[in-house]
């Protein structure tokens, strides 16, 4: 072998393992958020953003809110597979507009590589306090039994049609068999103003939102939905208990786009999953309301999926479509 193919051979090597190489800590990682910034998911991004930038360098987070997510999560999609670019997967982006949009451009259980859960935020049934003591309700038996007795008396209200709220107010009522009516508002908290002003008899509503009231003895909370009691909420019992298996969690995560190369995700996982399990953000996740979730890459796809396949009969149950 001559002095130039030499050469060649040992370039060629070196751009394959430059290819395949997991970031460096000199490398600056765009984390595209597919929502606005201020909120939860926007927060706790930005939380991990500072905790990596140890190992994994400077990662800047790029808002790009819009149809839903849909915008964000197809910038992910698009980016080069390099591990430069990465961005977070939710409920909503990944589980629910699937089915509720009738045109997606991205294809949500193939064109990402999940990297790492982050955080997972239960639902919780709540009424307006004096309402609910009105109607001697105190438990979700005392809910159930009023619903029962009283058919096509009962309303809640949500975010907006397909929205988390809806489909979460659609799969108790399945499970319990009532009848409630659904009163879509524009957003979540014009669902919990009307909550809270007695125009709606009670919501299923994310915990960190409905936290607040609950506290100040305006919302009295019933159930949680996570399948397990939250520490965030003791004392309230999940719906699981009442019926078996009922788990409905708002949840965000982190992917890359498919075809990232697995050193990449590997390192870009032990990174992120440390920036989870560490003392600080759980303590700054709590106050949030969010518990920190870190997987494997392998599980997050796998929970993904089988997201998916939940939410597809009740957005098909719901009626919901955004054209």
């Amino acid at each position: 072998m001559n002095r130039r193919h030499h050469l060649l051979l040992i370039a060629a090597a070196a751009t394959a393992a430059l290819a395949s190489a997991p970031a460096s800590a000199q490398d600056t990682i765009r984390l595209i958020v597919p929502y606005a910034a201020g909120g939860p998911i926007d927060v706790t991004a930005r939380a991990l953003a500072e905790r990596v930038r140890d190992t994994l360098g400077t990662v800047i987070i790029d808002n790009k809110g819009g149809a839903g997510g849909n915008i964000g999560a197809d910038a992910i999609a698009k980016a080069a597979p390099d591990g430069l670019t990465i961005g977070i997967a939710a409920t909503a982006t990944h589980a629910v507009n699937p089915w509720l949009y009738s045109k997606m451009p991205y294809d949500a259980g193939k064109d990402f590589a999940g990297i790492t859960q982050m955080v997972r935020v239960p639902n919780v049934l709540v009424m307006n306090a004096a309402r609910a003591e009105q109607l001697k309700i105190r438990t979700v038996a005392d809910f159930i039994a009023y619903a029962r007795a009283n058919p096509a008396r009962l309303n809640y209200g949500s975010g907006g049609n397909g929205s988390a709220g809806h489909l979460a107010g659609e799969m108790f009522k399945q499970q319990a068999g009532i009848y409630a009516l659904h009163i879509p508002y524009r957003g979540a908290s014009p669902a919990q103003l009307a909550l809270l002003a007695g125009e709606v008899d009670f919501n299923i509503d994310n915990l960190a939102a409905a936290a607040p009231n609950i506290r100040s003895g305006k919302l009295r909370a019933l159930a949680v939905t996570s399948l397990n009691e939250s520490p965030m909420l003791p004392g309230v019992p999940p719906l699981s208990a009442t019926y078996k298996g009922f788990s409905i969690d708002t949840w965000w995560g982190l992917v890359a786009p498919a075809g990232t190369p697995k050193p990449v995700i590997d390192k870009l996982n032990k990174a992120f999953v440390a920036a989870l399990n560490a003392p600080e953000t759980k303590t700054r996740f709590a106050a949030l309301l969010a518990e920190p979730v870190p997987t494997t890459p392998q599980q997050f796809d796998s929970f993904m999926a089988a997201e998916r396949a939940k939410y597809q009969p009740l957005v098909k149950a719901s009626g919901a479509k955004v054209d």
